[in-house]
């Protein structure tokens, strides 16, 4: 495990996502919180107005800062201009996922820069690019209420399309929709319920298929044959990266997982020095299965 980014505008690299293209670079998407903004403006305001950082790297542990995706007259174009222009729109958690042709991103979207948490629509949107740089806006899914945040996509062993999302009007659980084309979507109600969480990834690794949610107290662990039906791994209170399990930080948040040959490298963000800190800094680790448990090394 080891720290492998930081933002080097407002030093608040927060839901990484990183993907490896045809040629072997990577790609590191992120929201873009503005931890050090001298006025973000009052409340939660800093936590919004957002953009999506990028990053890039060629060996996925020395990352160098690309710019931001910054809003089209069709969709999102990158921009390495210095720190980004005034917004009027929040954009969080970015998912990209490969589907044999190019590449989609479903990212969550919020009008406005809201100083409160509570009252504001999010909703997830996609968009597609042939390059990773520009990508064209699709539109938004229609999903089970206007307050869905934190996209995964993945094709599902019975070949089928699965996107999962905190849907906070549903005391924050995590609901899933099916698709067979990526164009029409079919609710599938609640796939993991009981505490609140946020932040899904669903990935395959070592014959099974395994759910990670970030609990903000470490992540929760769910074990699965088809990705469909789901148990929590070692119990309601068992978490990893949870309190100590990360170097001189607190627990570790939101990640997605990237896989390299036959490796799995998991990347999430922390908080440097203490819990409530704005700032915010990228891990990585490795995802390994022991005797049918995954373990983060």
């Amino acid at each position: 495990m080891r720290e492998v980014y930081r933002d080097p505008v407002y030093d608040g690299a927060t839901d990484p996502l990183v993907v490896i293209d045809d040629a072997g670079r990577w790609w590191m998407f992120y929201t873009q919180r503005r931890a050090t903004h001298p006025d973000p403006g009052a409340g939660v305001a800093w936590v919004h107005g957002s953009r999506i950082g990028v990053a890039r790297s060629t060996d996925g542990i020395r990352w160098s800062y690309a710019g931001t995706l910054e809003p089209t007259t069709d969709g999102l174009g990158m921009d390495a201009e210095g720190p980004p222009p005034s917004t009027d729109r929040t954009h969080w958690a970015p998912e990209v996922a490969h589907d044999g042709i190019g590449w989609r991103m479903y990212l969550t979207e919020i009008d406005g820069v809201p100083d409160q948490w509570p009252g504001y629509a999010r909703h997830i949107v996609e968009y597609r690019s042939a390059d990773l740089a520009r990508w064209h806006r699709i539109g938004p899914i229609t999903l089970d209420s206007d307050r869905v945040i934190d996209a995964a996509v993945a094709r599902t062993p019975d070949g089928r399309w699965r996107l999962w999302y905190k849907d906070e009007a549903a005391d924050s659980v995590t609901k899933v929709a099916v698709s067979a084309d990526l164009a029409t979507w079919r609710s599938e109600g609640t796939a993991i319920g009981g505490r609140p969480h946020e932040g899904p990834t669903v990935f395959e690794l070592d014959g099974s298929w395994w759910m990670i949610v970030d609990e903000w107290r470490g992540m929760g662990v769910y074990r699965s044959t088809d990705a469909v039906a789901w148990q929590r791994q070692g119990g309601a209170d068992a978490v990893i990266l949870g309190a100590g399990a990360v170097p001189s930080s607190g627990f570790g948040h939101h990640g997605a997982p990237v896989r390299e040959n036959g490796r799995m490298w998991f990347y999430f963000f922390t908080h440097p020095g203490v819990p409530d800190e704005r700032r915010s800094v990228v891990f990585r680790a490795e995802l390994v299965v022991r005797d049918g448990e995954l373990f983060v090394i």
